[in-house]
């Protein structure tokens, strides 16, 4: 064994199981070179379903080595409007831990070479203290795509451009090197404010960025090569080098053990033999991610409308977190009362030709069906590989977070996905969703959509063959871990 990767993920489900998946990644492809341990971190924001899911890898997945920092805890002195921030909350965990990963690694390190440090970019923050105290060369991992990453790279550049907060700019669009224009206030929430603890917190992972050994992207350059060719050229950091990037995507998640608390068995053998007893292509997916939710009235018109289409669905409803048409975030579990959420006789009505599951749903398996012809989701970027690799095209409603972001070049310039348009009051109306599920079964439109995530499709499959995109990055990514020049 010639020395030790160690991966430091955000607990977060979406990005813990894209690390989880390179980890394995890196055991396919050298695990007699090389070994590999990530590190865990605990507190306030981790998600159950993360700890749930963690908890069935680790006894899963024996050749990764799971260590878990010692816990941390946020002072009760920090001010209110710190508490109320997720953003703040992650960035001050960050920062604590940083004693704890210092002390880990330098305690690895004495028993195993350790070749390079893979931070999740939410993490990086840390890398430079990493590299200045223990020399080890440090990567930052982005399992967000490559249209999260401009923006990144780039935000220090509009940051000077302007004293105004991206909320105040409304109607104004931003232009990224390698992106469509997009709306300012459709930036990730956390970087909307530039009084707030959050959005300097986004400016020091920036920073933390353009220092690293090399950037590692979840995508594939035929996907996004517009913004892939904008960053490697040097547009998104124009006053300094661009570090390497590496894309050796799509990494999704496996079927087996990406699961949820609480979740029944039975239910997910239902929700599969249940597709496999529709005909081909006629089902449309509805599914918003681990943490999408809505409001109960949003819930109702998504019941209206999908009953008023005539379109077979499978509708993956999560317990709504308020009344608020635009708060869409939520990390807690809980069975949603299907009798009080739905309108009266719903379910009956729409009994031959729809399925509710609560909470969650094998996305992988479902999306692989051969029923499944279309996709509504939260444009996260988990979901959106999930769906280029099955060849399955997508209605986007962005909910939080950089998915805004992702939809413009879904629609505007992939052409992988259709918009679904809200309401200035955040609500999508039960019209606009008839017409999008009708559109995606029944048009010609739907059809030319298909045709074209089918081919997407082929281009993901290509990455990972000899000679491909994907595997080519991410065997000068290994080279560069192992290779003379890198060690010391």
């Amino acid at each position: 064994m010639e020395g030790t990767i160690v991966l430091y993920p955000l607990m977060s489900i979406g990005h813990l199981v894209s690390m989880v998946e390179l980890a394995k990644l890196i055991f396919r492809q050298y695990h007699q070179r090389l070994s590999v341990t990530i590190l865990i971190t605990s507190g306030p924001v981790v998600s159950p379903n993360a700890t749930a899911y963690l908890s069935r890898v680790s006894e899963t997945i024996p050749f990764i080595t799971f260590h878990h920092l010692p816990s941390v805890t946020i002072a009760s002195s920090i001010e209110p409007s710190f508490n109320r921030s997720r953003a703040a909350i992650l960035s001050e965990l960050v920062r604590l831990n940083n004693p704890n990963l210092l002390h880990t690694l330098h305690t690895m390190s004495k028993t195993s070479t350790i070749r390079a440090l893979v931070m999740d970019i939410f993490c990086a923050p840390a890398a430079s203290i990493v590299s200045s105290d223990l020399g080890i060369p440090t990567y930052c991992y982005n399992p967000a795509g490559t249209i999260f990453l401009s923006f990144l790279l780039y935000l220090p550049t509009i940051h000077h451009q302007t004293t105004k907060s991206f909320k105040d700019l409304a109607m104004t669009h931003l232009d990224f090197p390698g992106l469509p224009p997009i709306l300012a206030t459709h930036m990730p929430a956390s970087a909307l404010n530039r009084e707030e603890q959050g959005y300097h917190w986004i400016l020091e992972i920036s920073s933390s960025l353009r220092k690293s050994k090399g950037i590692i992207v979840n995508t594939f350059e035929s996907l996004e090569s517009r913004a892939i060719k904008a960053i490697t050229d040097g547009l998104c950091i124009p006053d300094a080098p661009t570090p390497p990037v590496y894309c050796i995507g799509p990494l999704i998640s496996s079927p087996i053990n990406h699961t949820v608390e609480g979740e029944s068995v039975n239910q997910i053998h239902q929700c599969l033999s249940w597709l496999d007893a529709q005909p081909n292509q006629s089902v449309v997916f509805l599914c918003f991610g681990s943490g999408g939710v809505f409001s109960t009235a949003q819930v109702r018109e998504i019941a209206v409308g999908l009953e008023k289409s005539g379109q077979r669905f499978l509708w993956v409803l999560r317990k709504p977190l308020s009344e608020d048409n635009n708060k869409h975030f939520s990390v807690e579990q809980g069975d949603p009362d299907l009798d009080v959420l739905l309108p009266e006789g719903f379910l009956d009505r729409t009994q031959d030709r729809g399925l509710v599951v609560k909470v969650w749903a094998p996305q992988v398996e479902v999306l692989s069906r051969e029923s499944v012809s279309g996709f509504v989701t939260h444009c996260g970027w988990n979901s959106v590989l999930e769906a280029v690799c099955a060849g399955v095209p997508m209605v986007a409603w962005p909910l939080y977070a950089e998915q805004h972001m992702n939809r413009a070049v879904l629609v505007e310039e992939m052409k992988l996905a259709m918009p679904m348009e809200e309401s200035e009051d955040g609500l999508v109306s039960a019209m606009e969703i008839e017409k999008r599920v009708r559109a995606l079964i029944e048009s010609e439109e739907g059809r030319v959509f298909r045709e074209r995530s089918r081919k997407m499709k082929k281009e993901a499959m290509a990455a990972w063959s000899e000679g491909g995109s994907a595997l080519l990055a991410f065997t000068k990514l290994v080279d560069s871990w192992i290779s003379p020049c890198q060690l010391g």
